[in-house]
C-alpha cells in the first residue's frame, strides 16, 4: 500500500481545504461535513482518512490552472501516487456523487436565504436542462459512442446538466448519464432515452432540500428545441412549475378559435406554418442588453398570441428573430405561464446562455474531458469531482479575491496561495533544530534523482 502522505504538504493542503468550510457552511466544519462518509460505513477509519484524502487531493488538483489535467500533474502537486486518484475514480465513484449533491444543496440553501427575481422576470428559481459531449479519441472505452453534433460525427460521452440559478449564481446539480444500449446489455440495464430520463430525474427533484419551502409558481425550467417532448413539458405542469421550451418547426398547435371548432384530434398546423397563417399578428421590436462587448444591445423583434399546444394545454407562443437579419432564422417559444409578457418571455430564454458558459468553463478550465479512463464508472466519478470543483471555486475560497470574475483568475489566486505555502514550509523546515542539514540533505537527493520530497514538488512544477 502506497503511503497516504509522505510530507507535510498534503496535510498543508487538506487543512487549506478545510477552510472552504467556513464560506460553504457559515460555522467552521470538518472534514465529516465536506466529504461524508455514510457511503463507507464498511471501510475501517484509517481507509476512511486515506479516502478522504485523496479526494480533497483530487479535488485541489482540479481547481490548479494546467494546460491538462492528468494524474502525473496531481502526483506532482500532490506527492500522492497516481495509482490512488486511479483506484479513487474507479472504486469509490458514489463517494463523488454524494459529495456533489451535498455540495450543490449546502450552497443553494446559501443563496436562497433571501431568493429575488431573476433579472426582473416574475421567477425566482432557475432551471436549466442541456446536455454536452464528452469527447473521447476512442471506441473502446465502455459507453462511448458516435453522436451527430452539428457538423459532424462526436465520440464521447453524453452528459445531460440540470442547473439552478438562484440570485445570479449558477449551481450544477449531479448530471444524468446517458448509457447507450451496449452498455445496458452488458451491465444488465434497462435503456431509456434522453427524454426518459429528464422526466425521471424532474419528476423526483426534491427543490426544498436545496433552497427550502417556496413556492411552485417561482420556479421557471428552460430549455431548447432539443427538449421539446409533451412528456418533460406534462412532468413540469405537474410540479406546477412554468416552462420557456423552444418548439421544433413541425410542433402542432392551435389557435383559441381552433380549438373550439374543431375536434381534439385535427385541426392542428405546425408552428412554423401556423405563424405564416396569422398574418394579423403585428410585428413588435423589444430591445435587449447583449452579451457581447463590441455591441451594447441587440433589437429582436417578436410576434406573440396565445394558442394550444397538443397533448399539453394553453400556453403562449412567441415568435422572434433578429431585427437585423429578418430572413435568419427564427425561434418558436412556448410559455406555460400565461400572465408572462412577451419581453419577459424572450429574456428568460436567454437565461438558457449560461449552461453554454457553463459547459464551457468546465471544458477549458477544470479539466472534464481531460480523463484517460477505460471504465464508465471512472469518468462518472471524474465529471462530479469537476463540478464539485466548479461549486468550489465559485465559493470565493481563502486567498482568491472576490473581485476575481473568471475562473482562470480564480485557478491563479488559488495557485499562487498553494506556492506560498510551499515556501512558509520550506521556512519553517530551515528553523528547527537540525533543519538546514535535512533540508540540504533532500536537496542532495533531489540531485541525484534519488528521492523526490513533498515540499520541492510544487515548485518543480511551476519552473
Amino acid at each position: 500500500m502506497v503511503p497516504i502522505s509522505r510530507g507535510n504538504d498534503v496535510n498543508k493542503a487538506i487543512d487549506y481545504f478545510f477552510q472552504f468550510s467556513y464560506v460553504i457552511y457559515k460555522r467552521g466544519g470538518n472534514q465529516a461535513e465536506i466529504l461524508p462518509v455514510k457511503k463507507l460505513d464498511r471501510q475501517s477509519d484509517r481507509d476512511k482518512k486515506r479516502i478522504q484524502n485523496v479526494c480533497l487531493c483530487y479535488l485541489l488538483y482540479l481547481m490548479i490552472e494546467t494546460r491538462k489535467h492528468s494524474l502525473k500533474f496531481a502526483t506532482l502537486l500532490s506527492g500522492l501516487n497516481k495509482f490512488q486518484f486511479s483506484r479513487l475514480l474507479s472504486n469509490h465513484a458514489d463517494v463523488a456523487v454524494h459529495t456533489l449533491e451535498a455540495l450543490s444543496k449546502k450552497q443553494a440553501k446559501i443563496y436562497a436565504k433571501v431568493l429575488k427575481n431573476v433579472d426582473h422576470l416574475p421567477w425566482k428559481i432557475v432551471i436549466i436542462v442541456d446536455s454536452t459531449i464528452q469527447k473521447r479519441s476512442s471506441l473502446h472505452s465502455e459507453n462511448v459512442q458516435r453522436f451527430n453534433h452539428g457538423k459532424g460525427f462526436v465520440i464521447g460521452h453524453q452528459w445531460t446538466n440540470i442547473v439552478l440559478i438562484i440570485n445570479g449564481i449558477l449551481i450544477p446539480l449531479p448530471p444524468i448519464a446517458f448509457h447507450s444500449k451496449k452498455y445496458c446489455r452488458q451491465h444488465k440495464l434497462a435503456y431509456k432515452t434522453e427524454h426518459k430520463l429528464v422526466v425521471e430525474y424532474l419528476n423526483t427533484l426534491d427543490l426544498a432540500h436545496y433552497i427550502g419551502p417556496h413556492s411552485s409558481k417561482e420556479v421557471i425550467v428552460i430549455a431548447d428545441s432539443g427538449y421539446d417532448d409533451k412528456a418533460i413539458q406534462k412532468a413540469i405542469c405537474k410540479r406546477g412549475w412554468h416552462f420557456i421550451i423552444a418548439l421544433k418547426n413541425k410542433r402542432s398547435v392551435k389557435s383559441p378559435q381552433q380549438w373550439l371548432k374543431t375536434p381534439r384530434s385535427s385541426g392542428w398546423s405546425q408552428v412554423a406554418q401556423f405563424f405564416k397563417d396569422q398574418g394579423r399578428l403585428a410585428w413588435e421590436t423589444v430591445c435587449l442588453e447583449a452579451n457581447s462587448k463590441q455591441q451594447k444591445r441587440m433589437d429582436v423583434r417578436i410576434r406573440h398570441t396565445t394558442g394550444f399546444l397538443k397533448a399539453v394545454g394553453k400556453v403562449q407562443l412567441v415568435c422572434s428573430e433578429l431585427k437585423k437579419r429578418p430572413d435568419g432564422r427564427r425561434k418558436f417559444l412556448a410559455c406555460s405561464d400565461l400572465e408572462a409578457q412577451p419581453r419577459q418571455i424572450v429574456i428568460g430564454y436567454r437565461l438558457r446562455w449560461g449552461i453554454e458558459l457553463f459547459h464551457k468553463a468546465v471544458k477549458m478550465h477544470l479539466g472534464f474531458e481531460h480523463v484517460a479512463a477505460i471504465h464508465f464508472c471512472s469518468v462518472q466519478a471524474h465529471v462530479h469531482w469537476v463540478y464539485c470543483a466548479y461549486i468550489l471555486l465559485h465559493a470565493h475560497p481563502p486567498g482568491v479575491l472576490e473581485s476575481s470574475l473568471t475562473i482562470p483568475e480564480k485557478q491563479q489566486n488559488l495557485k499562487a496561495v498553494l506556492a506560498n505555502a510551499k515556501i512558509a514550509n520550506v521556512l519553517q523546515q530551515l528553523t528547527q533544530i537540525g533543519g538546514v542539514q535535512c533540508y540540504k540533505d533532500q536537496l542532495k537527493q533531489v540531485l541525484t534523482g534519488t528521492h523526490l520530497p513533498n515540499s520541492l514538488s510544487y515548485h518543480k512544477l511551476t519552473c
